[in-house]
């Protein structure tokens, strides 16, 4: 079924009334042995998950928000990004007197099984899906739930639910038009995860920009996100034949990685190479020397869409008018610090 399963489905199912349900999924005296073990085994059929929904069938809000994020504990610790964004989340939740419930997961599979679980023992009244796909399932997927939700990032052309994004893509134009006017030609890029809808907005931009200003020899290298990828994969671009004279990175861990690396081969920064980073963080500006980043308030974004979806959920305001489907965030702003400077190479 692709809606929430009911006691009244269940009763028409078995055959027999919403108190016998109500009975066998509380354990309570009432209906025989038999007729118990049918309707539960009816019930797990269905979906239906029997002791917190049979608790909660007289509950009309769950008073909480649903985050699953396919990311490491590890990593989720140590990257500013996401707490930030959560902070901000948890704030607007808080506000509303609403919690937020966090899970981590593995895989895609056990993400959307995860909200099937949520919807159906109404643990959530809706949820936000981060790490938005190129070709991403969980879309249509919460959407046939009748879970709502809200996607962070985007655009989404034609999708059903709706989102909160960034703009992507004039971000990297400003980044190269940057660069190149300080005289940079043979830049590289450590970006992210090659499926992330953002991904694939910067590689088109990046290209698009890079053959626009003719740096043809712009290299752009996918990584995980994380500070052990980011210095293998910039001490193999600072080890090779063609060195480039400046790196831009996805986000500010491995920007952070990828300073240590030049420290340690004896590369000066930014006399020999530039080092931008996107997702500006205390991180950037306590090494040394301060990185060059995207400023975006991560903080503000993720109340955005703790707003948004919670406007979502509430009931028609009295002007009658729905909550906005799409909305795009302030844009990112580019804050020159001391990693970047004039080519010299």
């Amino acid at each position: 079924m692709t809606r929430r399963v009911t006691i009244a489905d269940i009763a028409a199912a078995a055959g027999v009334s919403k108190g016998a349900v109500s009975y066998a999924l509380n354990g309570r005296p009432g209906v025989s042995e038999a007729t118990r073990a049918k309707i539960l085994a009816i019930a797990a059929e269905m979906g239906f998950v029997p002791n917190r929904a049979a608790r909660s069938l007289s509950v009309s809000s769950a008073q909480a928000v649903g985050l699953a994020l396919r990311r490491s504990a590890r990593t989720l610790g140590i990257e500013p990004y996401f707490m930030e964004l959560i902070s901000g989340i948890e704030a607007t939740l808080s506000a509303g007197s609403y919690g937020l419930t966090l899970q981590i997961v593995d895989t895609v599979e056990e993400e959307m099984e995860v909200y099937r679980r949520w919807w159906a023992e109404r643990r959530v009244d809706g949820v936000l899906l981060c790490d938005v796909g190129v070709e991403d399932r969980r879309l249509d997927y919460v959407a046939d739930l009748g879970l709502p939700a809200v996607a962070v990032g985007g655009p989404l052309d034609g999708a059903r639910i709706p989102a909160v994004w960034h703009d992507d893509a004039d971000p990297c134009r400003e980044i190269l038009e940057y660069l190149h006017a300080l005289g940079h030609r043979r830049i590289a890029r450590v970006a992210g995860f090659a499926h992330l809808l953002h991904t694939s907005t910067r590689d088109r931009a990046y290209a698009e920009t890079a053959a626009e200003l003719g740096l043809d020899a712009m290299t752009t290298v996918h990584s995980d996100y994380t500070g052990e990828q980011g210095a293998r994969i910039t001490r193999r671009l600072l080890t090779s034949a063609k060195r480039p004279t400046a790196i831009v990175y996805d986000n500010d861990v491995t920007a952070v990685a990828g300073l240590g690396v030049a420290h340690e081969l004896g590369i000066g920064v930014p006399e020999r190479l530039s080092i931008v980073a996107w997702d500006d963080s205390p991180l950037c500006r306590l090494t040394h020397p301060a990185l060059t980043s995207l400023t975006r308030d991560i903080t503000a974004y993720g109340a955005q869409c703790a707003e948004a979806l919670l406007a979502h959920i509430g009931p028609v305001p009295p002007s009658g008018e729905a909550p906005a489907f799409s909305v795009q965030f302030q844009p990112a702003q580019l804050s020159p610090r001391g990693s970047t400077g004039p080519a010299r190479d």
